[in-house]
């Protein structure tokens, strides 16, 4: 069985993701001139992504990571967040990138943001590969925001549904009966 088994619709094609990433890594790059940011991964979800991105970026720039759990089952999260892995390093005084696979509920970006102003950073903004606007509950500023998505389960490109699906090269919807 392969994973194309599972697959509903393609909401964003392979060459698609490639060229609005190139584009984001321009406008990083033009942003921070200048600057060496630090470019902070979200894991798992956001390690694919931010692998094209930070080849993309033409700056000086730094990596580092954070994993964060969303309490809740299944697809929905609960609203609760913690932290699982904290950054490796300061980010005091220093330029900050949150780079995230996905903005949903908003309960985690605003809990990041609100955990990383408390350091004292210099600038800290957000890169977020997709933005699913109908679900915010959370009021989050996207500084840099690859493509609006609706309100359907999405995985690839580094978004999981059981740990699985990650390597497909573009953003889909998988079959309801896969998660439901």
């Amino acid at each position: 069985m392969s994973l194309l088994d599972d697959v509903a619709e393609v909401l964003i094609r392979e060459d698609e993701l490639q060229a609005r990433v190139a584009d984001l890594g321009r406008q990083i790059s033009s942003d921070y001139e200048g600057k060496t940011p630090l470019l902070v991964g979200i894991l798992k979800g956001a390690s694919v992504f931010l692998a094209d991105l930070i080849r993309q970026v033409t700056i000086p720039c730094m990596l580092d990571f954070m994993a964060t759990s969303a309490y809740g089952s299944g697809t929905e999260g609960s609203g609760i967040v913690r932290i699982l892995k904290d950054l490796d390093q300061t980010i005091e005084g220093r330029h900050v990138l949150i780079v995230d696979d996905i903005i949903d509920t908003g309960f985690t970006m605003d809990y990041l943001l609100e955990t990383l102003k408390a350091r004292y950073p210099a600038s800290l903004r957000v890169c977020a590969l997709l933005d699913k606007v109908t679900r915010r509950r959370r009021r989050v500023g996207i500084d840099y925001r690859g493509f609006e998505i609706p309100d359907k389960f999405v995985v690839g490109y580094g978004l999981d549904y059981g740990g699985i699906y990650r390597n497909l090269p573009f953003i889909c919807v998988l079959k309801p009966e896969v998660y439901t």
